[in-house]
């Protein structure tokens, strides 16, 4: 098939050697050599140091099916080869040696690589199951019949991939290895065009004319040999099976429904924190692999779609396209419709394949609303699903979500805030009375026309809940709703499918200190104090966890924009249950040092004050007093909106500011060298959370000195010019993306 000079080979292994050598070895590891690119001016593609390695760690163990007893074979090819170049006089003493130390250093790489079923691929599976069972592998006919026998077995008969293998992930790796060699194969067409004369062409069954090459006709006859190539590297006549008849044993990986949806959280995750790597909350109920099966089997839509596979004329026709959609039925113009592989997956499926086929179902149910242009938020529903996981499966309002949809003011402390759910409701969904949500929405004074108004987009937006509550993934209850667990666990493969960081609770609790404070400072707070709780649980809440964690947090993002809001992971844990060494041990701590003191005293403890730095009592100071103002200005906006009804652009703040002034002179009265140390000490601790305290202190305190100084330190040391400048994010929190797509 290729120019690999096979034959070269093995008349100087003839010659010079006794003992027997492995053809088909022999053949394979020539020819990728070749395709990698290796110098062929000998007759022999030529190794080096690192096409060693690439070929025995990155190409034999994904393209190539061998038997244990067939390893020792490829690197013996390899060594055989570094001697043939020697004796042709190509190599000195020197690389001659570095070259079998090479080969001998890789040993180990490659032995692991070849038996770690993390490479494997749909070809190298089944040809590992037909060599068991002693099938001729290079007998197409026999590679067929084996093949059919396999595909007549019932599922629960079948040998199954290991544990740590989806089907996904061979499916990925088959392209993956398709698309390699492909790639190697149009190289070795441009070097065959601009070798010199004296070296033969490797495709030297393709006439590549220079003049007139037709695209089409080579396009088809890589492809061919590729497909050729990777059948004797695994069993002659797989790639036109897997092709053909045999596809559904092989998927290819347009053929998972759930990758659409995949692409589309991705998007939403993407859109929240910029990082595919930045991980999110784990769900307070995340079902274990062994429990999903029943789940998956209790939910309504895919025991509907079983139901319809059993009996098609029985189903809805709706039930029937979803069904055709979803696998459990194959296509057909009549009305006698076969079963089809997710019929087979439904009944004697593994736990991997049955949640594959719950997050098909969901994916299907997803798109279909999409489609229904007569559903209002339709387009919403990936969105709903990845929110819901993202605040750490804490429960949702319907109306509160619908306010947000519409663009309503709600206050941002109850945005992520989850909703009791109540004992039972009316199966219709019912927008809560005016007081209650007042509640939700953190607006007092709504009446009922406010009610009236939010109706009709909380009504929609129910339907589409109760649509994907069919799927078993989502609940509803009165305005509540949320994920259930079945639901958490489908999200979850959804989300690991599309890259994203969806992190089990055992792999939480094996962070260090670092890792957890760097994640959970992204995530809602309610989801970052239990997942923060169960870490500290999860190392015996121990002193030394406590003080790990506690060091972390005022570490964290020092000095930048982001320090104020991890600072605020402390005020998320449970002090009162602390050991009182890891908090004593803090009070040194330059930023947390007056946090650990004022848990100390709500203990009733009588920490040592003189431990606790001026640093550490200014950061704790700004962060109060940065609170103070951001509660006027959320009442002075409340007060403008119950004026006159309306959203302003600009919040309005009160005139005189007094609880921030008055809180400012408390502090200052005890503070060593008065309000201007105080001033200086403040912008030092925090610049970015002090600048727009400062501001207002210059425009509204009453003391004109105070103001003064206030306002020149905020002007002078304004951190948001220089964070402009230097290309860093101005003030607030990170940017979400709008609700609705």
């Amino acid at each position: 098939m290729l120019n690999n000079g096979l034959d070269d080979f093995l008349t100087w292994y003839s010659r010079e050697r006794s003992n027997p050598l492995s053809v088909r070895s022999a053949d394979t590891v020539l020819t990728l050599l070749a395709l990698r690119g290796a110098d062929r001016r000998t007759g022999v593609p030529a190794p080096t140091p690192d096409l060693v390695r690439r070929v025995l760690t990155e190409d034999l163990p994904t393209l190539v099916s061998a038997g244990p007893e067939e390893l020792a074979d490829f690197p013996a090819v390899l060594s055989a080869l570094a001697d043939r170049l020697r004796s042709a006089g190509r190599l000195n003493a020197k690389r001659h040696a570095r070259l079998l130390a090479a080969v001998s250093e890789v040993l180990p790489d490659f032995e692991r690589a070849m038996t770690t079923p993390e490479n494997m691929t749909w070809p190298r599976w089944y040809a590992s199951l037909m060599r068991a069972d002693e099938t001729d592998t290079d007998d197409p006919v026999a590679v067929r019949e084996w093949l059919a026998a396999h595909d007549r077995t019932p599922r629960a008969d079948r040998r199954h991939l290991p544990e740590t293998v989806s089907r996904l992930a061979l499916s990925e790796r088959t392209a993956a290895t398709r698309a390699r060699v492909s790639e190697m194969l149009l190289a070795a067409v441009v070097a065959d065009l601009e070798r010199t004369s004296t070296v033969e062409p490797l495709l030297a069954g393709l006439p590549l004319d220079r003049g007139d090459l037709d695209e089409d006709q080579l396009v088809d006859a890589l492809e061919r040999t590729r497909d050729g190539l990777l059948d004797r590297w695994t069993a002659q006549g797989l790639a036109e099976a897997f092709d053909g008849t045999f596809a559904h044993l092989a998927p290819a990986v347009d053929a998972y429904p759930y990758l659409a949806l995949a692409d589309t959280l991705l998007d939403d995750h993407l859109s929240y924190y910029g990082d595919s790597f930045v991980p999110l909350p784990t769900p307070a109920e995340l079902p274990t692999p062994a429990e999903l099966p029943d789940l998956v089997r209790a939910a309504p839509l895919p025991a509907t779609l079983a139901a319809a596979a059993h009996d098609p004329s029985a189903a809805g026709a709706e039930a029937r396209e979803l069904a055709v959609r979803c696998g459990f039925l194959q296509p057909s113009e009549t009305s006698a419709r076969q079963s089809g592989e997710a019929a087979s997956v439904w009944t004697a499926g593994t736990p991997d394949e049955l949640i594959e086929l719950g997050a098909d179902v969901l994916a299907v149910l997803v798109a279909r609303l999409a489609d229904d242009s007569d559903e209002e938020y339709a387009q919403d529903a990936p969105h709903l699903l990845y929110t819901l996981y993202q605040r750490g499966g804490s429960v949702g309002s319907v109306a509160r979500t619908a306010a947000e949809y519409e663009a309503w003011m709600v206050d941002p402390d109850l945005e992520d805030t989850g909703v009791v759910v109540p004992g039972s409701a009316p199966a219709g969904y019912v927008t809560p009375a005016p007081e209650e949500l007042s509640a939700l929405l953190g607006l007092p004074g709504m009446d009922e026309a406010d009610r009236t108004a939010l109706d009709g987009p909380a009504r929609a937006l129910a339907s589409v809940i109760d649509r994907l509550a069919e799927s078993g993934v989502v609940f509803r209850t009165g305005d509540a709703f949320g994920l259930t667990p079945l639901g958490s666990a489908l999200t979850r493969y959804v989300l690991l499918a599309g890259r994203v960081a969806a992190p089990d609770r055992t792999a939480v609790r094996a962070w260090d200190a670092a890792t957890m404070v760097q994640a959970a400072q992204e995530w809602p707070r309610e989801a970052a104090a239990r997942t923060l709780a169960d870490w500290l649980d999860g190392h015996d809440g121990g002193a030394e966890a406590w003080s790990d964690l506690i060091a972390a947090i005022g570490s964290r993002n020092r000095g930048t924009i982001e320090a104020a809001y991890t600072r605020v992971l402390f005020t998320l844990l449970d002090t009162a249950a602390a050991p009182a060494g890891a908090l004593q041990g803090a009070l040194s701590d330059p930023v947390l040092g007056a946090y650990a003191h004022q848990a100390l005293l709500a203990r009733g403890d009588k920490p040592d004050e003189d431990q606790v730095s001026l640093s550490a009592r200014a950061t704790l100071l700004i962060d109060q007093l940065d609170a103070w103002y951001g509660k006027e200005q959320r009442a002075a906006l409340l007060a403008g909106i119950a004026a006159d009804r309306s959203d302003e652009d600009e919040p309005r703040t009160a005139p005189g500011s007094p609880v921030l002034t008055a809180a400012f002179d408390r502090a200052a009265a005890t503070w060593p060298a008065g309000a201007p140390a105080l001033i200086a000490a403040l912008a030092a601790a925090d610049p970015y959370r002090a600048y727009q305290v400062l501001d207002r202190l210059g425009r509204c305190h009453p003391d004109p000195g105070v103001a003064a100084a206030a306002a020149r330190v905020a002007s002078s040391a304004n951190p948001f010019e220089t964070g402009r400048k230097a290309g860093r994010r101005g003030p607030g929190k990170k940017k979400r993306k709008p609700r609705r797509r």
